[in-house]
This record gives C-alpha cells, structure tokens and sequence, in this order.
C-alpha cells in the first residue's frame, strides 16, 4: 500500500514538476530602463528560452517612448536577453508598461526604472496584470513588497527547498523541535544568501544544485528509516544538520536572486525582504504541514505512518531525479 502511495504522489508530484528549472531556480522575467541621458532610455528584458516568454515575449513600452534604431536580441545560457533604444517625451510617472504574452504564462515579471535624477522603481507584473502604471516614486516600499513577495513565491514555488522543510516536518516530532531546526535553516541560508550576494561568497552552481537535492534525499531516507527505540543522525541533531545544508540552499536562494538582479543603492533592503519572505513562505509551509499530520494522528493515526513513508518516497524520487539531472547537466 505504501508503495503505491507513493508511486501515485510521484505521478502527481512529476506532473506539477515537469523539469528542474522549477526545482531550484526562480527564474521570472524582467524589464529593465535605464535613462541614459535626459530623455534617452536602454531598455532590458530578459526571459528563459523554456518559457513562452522567451519565443513571444514583447515589452509594451510607454505611450510617450518610440523605439529607436533595431531591436538587439541574443542567448545569455538559458535566458533569451533582448535590448532596444528610446526616446521618451516628459516623465514616466503615470505611464503604462508591461509585457505582451505574460497573460499567457506561468511566470511573473519585475519591472526596474532607472531615471537619471529619480529614485529607481520597482514593480512587479503578473499574468492576471500584465500591464501596470509607473507608480510616483517610491522605492522603500517598492522594494520591500516587492522582493518579500518573491521570496514567498521562492520557498512556495521553489519546490527543493518545499521538500526540504517538508521533510524536517515529516521527520521531527513536536512543534518546538520543528520551528529550532527550521530556524538553524533560516539562520544558515542567510549566511549564505548574503555573503554570495556581496560577493564574499563563491561556490559553482551545477555541484551546488546537486547537493541541494542529495540533501533532501538524505532526509527522505531518514524519514523512511526512523524508528521510535532508535534515533537517526538527524533526529539526534537535527539542527546540526538543518544548518550545515541550509549553508548550501542558501547558495541556492543566492543563485536565484541573481537572476532576479537588486536594485541598485537598496541591496541591504532587498535582501533583508526578501529573506523576510523566505522565512513567511517556511512557516506557512510548516503550519500546513504539522495541522494535516496532526489532524491524521487524532482522527485517523493508522494512516499516519504509510503516509509519511509514502511522502518520503515520493520526495526521495524526485530528489535522485533532480540530483541525476544535475549530475549529467
């Protein structure tokens, strides 16, 4: 029974998963203005060449902006980097930009304006708005909402790190245990985070995406083989653990806000939001998680068990999936 359990949560879990750029990576689209001199504008966007952004994708310029010159299009690795040339009549603020075809996709799209005597503007465009107006500037709450938002969608939608917290869950008993542990998480992943992100930092990301699943396989195997009258490693000291492969995720998380890039004169800021959002998405995670198994364990406890093996089978799956990927990448 378990194991057909978990070979339907692995078929489950494979549909919602179809590739590994969603493992690891955040990897949303952005616009970037930048005013050259008074009235000339360079504008940037980047998308993956897997999405449909990528093979479609068109920013929507301002109404008050004509292009200048061609467009200038080439691949960057995985990401397709287009650049072209305004000229823009008076300010920005109040007009309209966005990209044609996000309604169409999964992703998001971060939207930076760079004037050449203004604060920079952030924004975030989504399918269901993928056209929005240059807000007054604002660039302390622009910012902060913006990256706490994506640091949510990164631990949420960023499904290593999900089954990495998901697995200290389905390990630790008892809701203080849980909340030490993650924190050891939190606390090692912002090291990490941020000395990569300043440049202290520096480790290659194919071995470190590697690791990061081999982390969460060695956890699954834990869950799998723990025993009530034998503690594992890990149930032992599982904030040792949680902290030395937090260390590693972190350079994950890093990896992934370099995609995203930080705006220019407010890291600290971006990178304190968006650890803030790092930590929301972990403790809603945990919250859901510990409610469901402790509602198993008060009305249906025989189910407890299988279904805890059966979802670290599933995560132990998908994990050597992701780390033989990564290997051969």
């Amino acid at each position: 029974m378990i194991r057909w359990l978990a070979v339907l949560w692995v078929c489950f879990a494979l549909a919602l998963v179809p590739d590994s750029a969603r493992a690891d990576e955040l990897r949303p689209a952005y616009i970037e203005m930048t005013e050259q001199s008074p009235g000339q504008w360079s504008v940037l966007w980047k998308a993956s060449t897997n999405s449909r952004l990528g093979q479609s994708g068109q920013v929507i310029i301002p109404a008050n902006c004509n292009i200048k010159g061609e467009r200038e299009r080439e691949f960057a690795g995985s990401n397709i980097l287009s650049r072209l040339a305004l000229r823009c009549d008076g300010s920005l603020q109040g007009q309209s930009i966005g990209l044609k075809g996000l309604e169409l996709s999964t992703t998001d799209a971060l939207v930076r304006i760079a004037p050449i005597d203004g604060a920079m503007q952030t924004l975030r465009l989504t399918p269901d708005q993928p056209v929005a107006a240059l807000p007054k500037p604002s660039i302390i709450s622009n910012v902060a909402a913006t990256y706490t938002i994506i640091g949510i969608e990164h631990i949420v939608l960023g499904f290593d790190h999900l089954f990495f917290v998901l697995a200290l869950v389905l390990l630790l008993k008892g809701g203080w245990l849980v909340a030490k542990t993650v924190t050891a998480f939190t606390v090692a992943h912002s090291i990490t985070l941020v000395g990569t992100t300043l440049g202290w930092l520096s480790l290659p990301s194919q071995p470190v995406e590697a690791v990061i699943a081999l982390s969460i396989i060695f956890l699954a195997v834990e869950v799998i083989k723990a025993r009530p009258d034998d503690l594992r490693l890990s149930e032992r000291f599982p904030w040792i653990v949680a902290f030395l492969f937090g260390l590693l995720h972190g350079f994950g998380f890093a990896g992934a806000l370099a995609e995203i890039g930080l705006p220019e004169g407010d890291v600290p800021l971006a990178l304190l939001t968006f650890n803030l959002g790092v930590e929301i998405g972990q403790l809603a995670i945990v919250a859901v998680a510990m409610a469901l198994l402790y509602g198993l364990r008060k009305f249906r406890i025989e189910w407890l068990q299988p279904t805890k093996t059966a979802l670290a089978y599933g995560i132990g799956i998908i994990s050597t999936y992701w780390f033989v990927e990564r290997m051969i990448a």
